[in-house]
């Protein structure tokens, strides 16, 4: 039977048991490398020969994220740089570079020399969809720059300069604004009223941009009244060079001539001389009243009021239902809305821009 403390034919066990030969013989030459559990550790005031200072836990070891950095120097423990320190080497360093001149990287992204914007960027900021979208608005050749249709993309426009035109009608590819309003009966076609009135300014009081109306309208005179910070657009629509067409429907009291339509058309003669129609026809009858519709193109002051009533028709109430192709639809009275894209377009084709 094996002794179980006897010599070198001791089990795995007794390796490390006390009186062992093998630990006998390490102890005699050079140290043995103690085991993690074994080794002390110095870390600076505080430590005992038992280890570290109580309650550091993982700072002690040195090892705590955003802690002090130490390193040995003649056994000693070296401090940290001090803030003050820090800061003072920075300054110097500024000093030592102020003089030299900044160093210019070179242009590495692909078309920083070239000027201008993309072309489906600045569909895209007019409100013709994603740039996706405006991709393909190119692709299927609808985009043309100064009367050349473009199909390639990435093409560069300025858009100051640049005209742009999608389906034949021109982008307002500028900060340019445009709106139509439902203007009620009682309000003043100006921006702002020294006598206190209401006015169109006081339905765009929150924009940014200072707008101002196209043309007027009588103060009890209803419908489309058009506001932009468009200025050649603005004076074109209202130039009779153009001669750009507004509807009106008028309440009157009957009974009406079946040739009043043919009078309004021929001219009537007015003070200020004659004032013709371009299309006149009417929308409903109720016993003898009236309501009609008169197309023209003139914009003198009351044209309308003025030529029904020297027709021997005087008007009740008067609403604009369209200023060229904005018409009024179902816009409810007072009612502020911005034109879509393709209104704008319409606009400015009528005008030649």
């Amino acid at each position: 039977m094996r002794s179980s403390g006897s010599g070198k034919s001791g089990g795995r066990g007794n390796y490390r048991g006390a009186g062992n030969d093998r630990d006998q013989k390490q102890g005699q030459g050079r140290p043995r490398k103690p085991r993690p559990e074994e080794r002390r550790y110095d870390v600076g005031p505080g430590a005992t020969k038992d280890g570290p200072k109580a309650g550091r836990g993982g700072a002690a070891r040195g090892g705590a994220k955003g802690g002090p950095k130490r390193t040995q120097q003649g056994g000693r423990t070296a401090p940290a740089r001090s803030r003050e320190y820090e800061t003072r080497v920075e300054e110097r360093n500024r000093e030592r570079y102020a003089g030299k001149k900044d160093i210019k990287l070179p242009k590495t992204f692909p078309g920083a020399e070239q000027e201008g914007e993309r072309l489906q960027k600045v569909l895209a900021r007019a409100g013709y969809g994603s740039r996706r979208a405006c991709e393909e608005l190119i692709e299927q050749a609808r985009v043309e720059v100064n009367g050349e249709i473009v199909t390639e993309q990435g093409k560069r426009v300025d858009p100051e300069k640049d005209e742009v035109k999608v389906d034949g009608l021109t982008v307002a590819t500028q900060s340019y604004q445009f709106f139509s309003l439902n203007k009620p009966a009682g309000v003043v076609s100006t921006m702002e009223d020294p006598e206190g009135r209401q006015c169109l300014g006081d339905y765009v009081t929150n924009r940014e941009t200072r707008l101002f109306h196209v043309g007027r309208l009588d103060t009890e005179t209803e419908g489309v009244i058009l506001l932009t910070n468009h200025g050649e657009l603005a004076h074109r629509l209202t130039h009779p060079r153009y001669g750009v067409k507004k509807t009106y429907l008028a309440a009157i009291v009957g009974p009406i001539p079946r040739d009043l339509g043919k009078r309004l058309k021929d001219g009537i003669q007015l003070e200020d001389g004659y004032a013709r129609a371009d299309h006149f026809r009417v929308v409903e009858q109720t016993g003898k009243n009236y309501l009609v519709e008169v197309t023209l193109h003139e914009g003198r002051k009351h044209i309308v009021r003025r030529m029904l009533a020297e027709a021997g028709f005087p008007v009740e109430r008067l609403v604009r239902t369209a200023f060229g192709p904005i018409t009024l639809g179902d816009q409810k009275s007072g009612w502020l809305r911005r034109l879509s894209n393709t209104e704008v377009g319409m606009l400015m084709k009528e005008v030649e821009l």
